[in-house]
């Protein structure tokens, strides 16, 4: 297996580096506060865990949102990140927003992907209607890996301000975690988005996130061919390989602005 491990000097590089793109990104929007939605997850602990380095504990406020599908142990963690780092935070149920939308419009219902992106969507909302209240930036979550293969929601977990952990893949998500004092049963729980009930990240996905990491280093962001990646990648098939490709090509509208038109001559 391809490994992305940092060195030790390199973790705290990569530490202060991050703090540091936290402080510049609130001071650019004029600001010294920031929210940020906590799930329970390695993601949004490691940012969090980050933002009271870079902000103090009394400058970022925290949301826990559970909604029907979540997961109590999930959302427990949330609370315990939230305590355990001392930030002020709220407990918001976004149950009965999401049943007002579907409520609105019945015929999505059976849609379990349009709800599980409403719920998404909703948690955005409900960040910003803070953000804005309190002059505050929003903190996102997204990582290096997920971003790659557009496995978030578009004006849901994507839309955020900023993205203090975009630049690491997974696994140093979890080393970087594991560096700053996150507790271990947090850096090794798998990951889910916790759209519908059951649901993990590895499984949608259809690959570990060491294998896709590997391929995304190696194939995407890096030169290999498909063909040298799968000889590099262990239980990696040169299909998965191009499967991967696809899913970034196909998810790079998630990656930009929307577009318009060029200006006429």
């Amino acid at each position: 297996m391809v490994d992305l491990r940092f060195s030790d000097d390199e973790l705290e590089a990569q530490r202060e580096h991050i703090v540091q793109f936290i402080r510049d990104a609130t001071d650019a929007a004029g600001t010294d506060e920031a929210v940020l939605g906590l799930s329970g997850g390695i993601d949004s602990t490691l940012t969090a865990y980050l933002a009271v380095e870079a902000l103090g504990e009394d400058k970022l406020h925290g949301l826990v949102m559970p909604g029907a599908v979540s997961d109590d142990d999930n959302m427990s963690d949330a609370e315990w990140v939230a305590q355990e780092l001392g930030i002020p935070h709220d407990v918001f149920e976004i149950n009965p927003i999401v049943e007002t939308l579907l409520d609105t419009y019945p015929e999505a219902e059976d849609d379990r992907m349009a709800v599980g992106n409403a719920r998404a969507r909703t948690r955005a909302v409900l960040n910003y209607l803070v953000a804005n209240r309190e002059g505050a930036l929003v903190l996102g979550t997204g990582n290096r890996s997920e971003a790659a293969v557009g496995y978030f929601t578009k004006y849901g977990d994507g839309a955020v301000d900023c993205h203090p952990i975009g630049n690491l893949y997974k696994q140093q998500v979890r080393q970087l975690a594991g560096h700053v004092g996150v507790p271990d049963e947090l850096v090794e729980k798998p990951p889910t988005a916790g759209l519908w009930a059951g649901q993990t990240d590895e499984e949608e996905l259809g690959i570990g996130y060491d294998e896709l990491d590997a391929v995304l280093a190696l194939h995407v962001d890096g030169p290999l061919s498909a063909a040298a990646t799968a000889r590099q990648v262990d239980a990696v098939t040169e299909d998965e390989v191009r499967r991967i490709r696809g899913m970034y090509e196909r998810s790079e509208h998630k990656r930009t602005v929307p577009p318009s038109p060029d200006p006429l001559d």
